[in-house]
């Protein structure tokens, strides 16, 4: 019964770290993003994502935090990838170049 209760421990932690991350993610788009990838708003977002991350530190019920799981994973299988899209691809972590960069660096037309 042991080895059960340390899978759920880790099991518990993966998804508070899930929404953590998902919570800040969603902190660090600007709002405009949000409306211009026709998306719930930021605040909507943030809502959902604290609610998420209060339920997995202080609500040990299971079913609550699969709730939250779920809202992670939309966030960060839909939501986020459209406003990385709406942003201009400047997404976490991600660096990007000039649209006229090849794979070798910045094509300047023959000069």
């Amino acid at each position: 019964m042991q080895g059960f209760a340390g899978f759920m421990w880790l099991l518990y932690l993966a998804m508070l770290a899930m929404a953590v991350v998902a919570f800040v993610m969603a902190a660090l788009f600007r709002a405009d993003a949000y409306r211009a990838a026709g998306k719930q708003n930021k605040g909507f977002w943030l809502i959902i994502l604290g609610i998420t991350v209060a339920v997995n530190l202080l609500v040990p019920m299971l079913f609550l935090q699969i709730a939250g799981l779920v809202a992670s994973i939309v966030f960060f299988v839909d939501v986020r990838p459209a406003l990385t899209q709406v942003s201009g691809g400047r997404g976490w972590g991600r660096r990007r170049g000039s649209s006229s960069d090849g794979p070798y660096g910045p094509y300047n037309g023959g000069r």
